[in-house]
C-alpha cells in the first residue's frame, strides 16, 4: 500500500486542504483530509481525479485510428487517463476495420471504447467531416459496427434529421451505447423527438449545429434544457468565447457539463500540416483549420490545458471553482459513460489521478495505481 498526501486533494467532489488518499493494487483504499504519514508527499501540489475526454480524434502526430497507443501515450501526459477514441465519417469498409483496431485496443486498456462520430450527420454542418461520404444510418450498417466492436463502441454522435436517425437512437440506446446529438441541422422539435429516443448527450455544443435564433431556436436550446442532457463544451479558447461557456455553465450546472478537447493529430507536436479523416488541416498558432478554409478541423488541445482554462474561467484556484472543473473534466463524463469507478477520487474507486503544480500544470500522473511519468 502506498500512501499519497498533497496541499491540495480532491476527494469525491470536495476539496481537502491538504488530503491523503491510500492506493493498493490499482484502486484508492481510503482516503481523507488532514497531514499523515505518508509514503508521497507531494507538499503543495494539487491532486485531482484523471481527465476523462469524452471526445478525441488523436494526438502527439497521430489519430487514434492510425495508432492509438501513441495517441493516448501524449494524452496520458497531459493527464487523460480515461475516455473515448473518437472517429470520424469514413466508407463502410474502412469504418468496419478502425472499430475492429480500437475494439483490440479497448480490450487492452488503452482506451475506454469507441466514439462515432459520423458518418450519419447532417451535411449543412459536416465540418471536417468529408461531406461525400456522409450517409444516413442504415440497420445492417449500424449491426455491423457493432458486432465489430463487441461491445466497444460507447457513444455515437449523429444528426437526428437524417432519415432513419429515430430508429437507430433507439436501437442503439437497446444495444447500451450514448447516443449524442451532433453536425445537425435539426430543430428544437426534431432535436426533442431524439432526447425522447433515448439521446442525452450533446455534442461540442454550437460547433457543427443550427445556430440559436430567437424565432428559431434548434437543437441549441433544446440541448440546454433537457436535464437528462449532458453537453460537450470545446474549452480550447477558439471553438467558443469565454463567455459562451460561463454562461453554458450557469445554465446547465458542471454535472450536466463535460469539457472536452476534441483534439486531432497534431496535439502536443506543435504547427504543420496534417490529415483528418483524409482531409487536409492545416495547423497555424496552435489552430486546426481544413487547408485553404476558414473550417476549424478539431482542436490541439490536452486536457489539462482544458481543466486550467475551467478553473479560471470559474473564478481562479478557490475550492468551488476547483471541484466544478473536477466535475466538467472527470466526473461528468465518468458518468456519462457509465464508468462509476473512474472520474472521482475516493474508496473503491481506480487510482487514476493527476498531480498539479500552483500553475496547473501536470508533475505527474497516475493510471491503475502506477505512475506514468
Amino acid at each position: 500500500m502506498t500512501v499519497i498526501t498533497a496541499g491540495t486533494v480532491v476527494l469525491d467532489g470536495r476539496v481537502h486542504r491538504p488530503g491523503w488518499l491510500a492506493v493498493d493494487d490499482g484502486r484508492i483504499t481510503d482516503c481523507g483530509s488532514g497531514p499523515v504519514r505518508a509514503d508521497a508527499d507531494l507538499g503543495e501540489a494539487t491532486v485531482v481525479p484523471g481527465f476523462v475526454d469524452l471526445h478525441c480524434h488523436g494526438g502527439g502526430g497521430v489519430s487514434y485510428a492510425d495508432d492509438p497507443d501513441r495517441a493516448a501515450a501524449l494524452h496520458a501526459a497531459h493527464g487523460t487517463t480515461g475516455g473515448l477514441a473518437s472517429l470520424v465519417t469514413a466508407d463502410p469498409a474502412t469504418l468496419l476495420a478502425q472499430v475492429r483496431a480500437l475494439a483490440d485496443a479497448t480490450q487492452r486498456g488503452v482506451v475506454d471504447g469507441i466514439h462515432l462520430e459520423g458518418p450519419w450527420l447532417s451535411g449543412l454542418h459536416c465540418g471536417a467531416h468529408d461531406a461525400a461520404l456522409l450517409r444516413d444510418p442504415d440497420r445492417g450498417e449500424v449491426d455491423a459496427l457493432l458486432a465489430a466492436a463487441d461491445g466497444a463502441i460507447r457513444m455515437v454522435t449523429l444528426a437526428p434529421e437524417r432519415p432513419g436517425a429515430i430508429e437507430a437512437i433507439t436501437h442503439l440506446v437497446d444495444a447500451g451505447v450514448v447516443v449524442a446529438v451532433g453536425h445537425t441541422d435539426a430543430g428544437y422539435e426534431a432535436t426533442q423527438a431524439a432526447l425522447d429516443a433515448g439521446a442525452t448527450v450533446g455534442t461540442h455544443l454550437f460547433n457543427a449545429m443550427r445556430a440559436l435564433h430567437h424565432r428559431e431556436p434548434g437543437p441549441v436550446a433544446a440541448l440546454l434544457a433537457d436535464p437528462r442532457v449532458t453537453v460537450e463544451l470545446i474549452a480550447d479558447g477558439v471553438h467558443l468565447h469565454p463567455a459562451v461557456i460561463e454562461h453554458v455553465v450557469a445554465t446547465a450546472g458542471p454535472d450536466r457539463v463535460a469539457l472536452i478537447t476534441d483534439a486531432m493529430a497534431a496535439a502536443g507536436t506543435g504547427d504543420g500540416a496534417f490529415t483528418l479523416g483524409g482531409l487536409d488541416v492545416d495547423v497555424t498558432g496552435g489552430v486546426a483549420r481544413l487547408r485553404g478554409t476558414t473550417t476549424i478541423a478539431g482542436s490541439t488541445a490536452t486536457m489539462d490545458r482544458i481543466f486550467a482554462t475551467a478553473v479560471e474561467l470559474l473564478g481562479g484556484d478557490g475550492d468551488d471553482a476547483l471541484a466544478a472543473a473536477v466535475r466538467m473534466t472527470s466526473t461528468t463524463p465518468a458518468r456519462v459513460l457509465g464508468l462509476d469507478d473512474i472520474g472521482v477520487l475516493r474508496a473503491g474507486s481506480i487510482a487514476n489521478l493527476v498531480v498539479l503544480n500552483a500553475g496547473l500544470h501536470v508533475e505527474r500522473v497516475m493510471r491503475h495505481g502506477i505512475w506514468l511519468m
